[in-house]
């Protein structure tokens, strides 16, 4: 038996913290030739690249007349310059000139985000830049490890962020929205233990002795051609705050020590997932998937990429009807069932989040009349 927590309806689309990491790109859609718009948790953003190759953040409005500086161009060495005017901006977001005149507004500057390039992502840090603490960024070591071999997309989600954490938190769904690919009864039939600290949530699910499922069936003939027979299949979910999840997946030979650390007889895969707001009702979901074996196929890596995307096309369908429902009956609250313990406990982090930043902008603003 699960542990729920305390109960009660459940928010439905939540806030999103602003003091923290999240994916605005990946690595290579950020260059020096064009200039990409991207928005992240409400906040518009102009990316690019330094002639060094450093990426770079902008608030995507022009100090002057709010003109989009990702309808511009790029000056110089690092510097962008507005479409309307010709205000000219370095990489930290300050103006350094002006046509027409030689004297420079001191304030004349745009907000400049902390941007750390890591596990092939450009993150960005939206709130307050002196708490940008690149440590906090979460572990997706297997995007860039020599042992692990993958390729992911993003997509255009229509629905609040926390639709999609939700899903992925419960993975009992793909017995119904994904039957034909990765789905069985064995899913809402076996048991799942869940735990959590301050920053993460883990959901972790065993399924002994079964029949593996097309899209694992295939995946261990790749591996071990001609292979027939049953299988133990893991599923161990990990959400790291406040929007990044990893699932540690695969399945094995059954009985051969999968569930005690021997995977040698099996075929092991990572989801990466990393899912960043836009604003209350749309994010961008970034996903790979990672295996450790037939490292060199890219055959096999352009297989599953595809695969996967043919798999979260339906979540994404699921998903946009969700979120239409859910502004169709805004005072319909949501239930909740033994499942969705990992998703309950990752809304309660991540309401955590955003209650200390309000109690901390509270605590240090100014008092009408002090100044």
């Amino acid at each position: 038996m699960t542990d729920l927590g305390p109960t009660g309806a459940t928010a439905k689309n939540m806030a999103y913290p602003l003091d923290a990491w999240y994916v605005v790109a990946w690595d290579h859609e950020v260059g020096r030739r064009e200039i990409l718009a991207r928005t992240i948790a409400g906040k518009p953003m102009a990316l690019y690249r330094t002639e060094e190759g450093r990426p770079v953040a902008l608030a995507d409005a022009c100090w002057h007349r709010l003109a989009p500086l990702s309808m511009g161009k790029l000056i110089g060495s690092e510097g962008i310059q507005c479409p309307y005017h010709g205000l000219q901006y370095n990489s930290a977001g300050r103006c350094t000139h002006m046509p027409a005149q030689q004297t420079i507004n001191p304030s004349a500057m745009v907000a400049s985000y902390p941007v750390v390039e890591r596990h092939r992502f450009v993150w960005v840090w939206p709130g307050d830049p002196t708490q940008a603490d690149p440590d906090l960024i979460p572990d997706m070591f297997q995007m860039d490890s020599p042992d692990w071999a993958g390729d992911g997309r993003t997509i255009d989600v229509q629905a609040n962020y926390q639709l999609v954490l939700d899903n992925l938190m419960d993975l009992t769904h793909e017995e119904f929205v994904h039957s034909s690919s990765i789905g069985q009864d064995e899913l809402s039939e076996s048991d799942f233990v869940v735990t959590h600290d301050d920053r993460t949530v883990t959901v972790t699910r065993w399924m002994h002795d079964i029949d593996a499922p097309p899209f694992w069936l295939k995946n261990m003939r790749d591996k071990f051609p001609g292979f027939e027979g049953k299988v133990d299949r893991w599923q161990i979910i990990e959400f790291q705050a406040p929007s990044t999840i990893r699932i540690d997946v695969g399945v094995a030979k059954a009985g051969t020590g999968a569930p005690e650390g021997d995977r040698s007889q099996g075929v092991n895969g990572f989801v990466m997932n990393t899912i960043s707001p836009v604003d209350e009702s749309t994010a961008l979901y970034f996903w790979a998937f990672m295996r450790n074996y037939r490292l060199d196929s890219q055959l096999i890596t352009t297989q599953l990429r595809d695969g996967v995307h043919g798999v979260f096309g339906e979540d994404e369908a699921m998903l946009t009807a969700q979120q239409k429902a859910i502004e169709a009956n805004p005072d319909h609250e949501f239930y909740n069932l033994n499942i969705d313990a990992g998703g309950m406990w990752v809304r309660r982090l991540i309401q955590r989040m955003v209650e200390a930043e309000r109690n901390l902008t509270s605590a240090t603003a100014v008092p009408e009349g002090a100044h």
